[in-house]
């Protein structure tokens, strides 16, 4: 999933937050005590931070492998 831009339930901006959350978790700190020390208190922007799953990479391989059948597919109609 992509970051949104704002909270869907408060409106508040959460994507600028979102590397450095990231960051700091992969540094090997609680992402609980994270979000406290960067003033994110509501419960409803947390659980987008926490919840968050970066699938863009998993993606790329399929569209990669559908453009080049689609060059194959248009490759056999000349």
């Amino acid at each position: 999933m992509i970051i949104p831009i704002r909270c869907f339930t408060c409106g508040a901006l959460i994507a600028d937050k979102y590397e450095e959350f990231v960051k700091k978790v992969k540094e090997g700190e609680n992402p609980g005590k994270v979000l406290d020390k960067m003033g994110i208190k509501r419960y409803c922007c947390r659980r987008i931070l926490l919840s968050n799953v970066d699938i863009i990479e998993s993606t790329i391989p399929y569209f990669e492998v559908m453009a080049k059948r689609h060059a194959e597919f248009e490759s056999e109609q000349l």
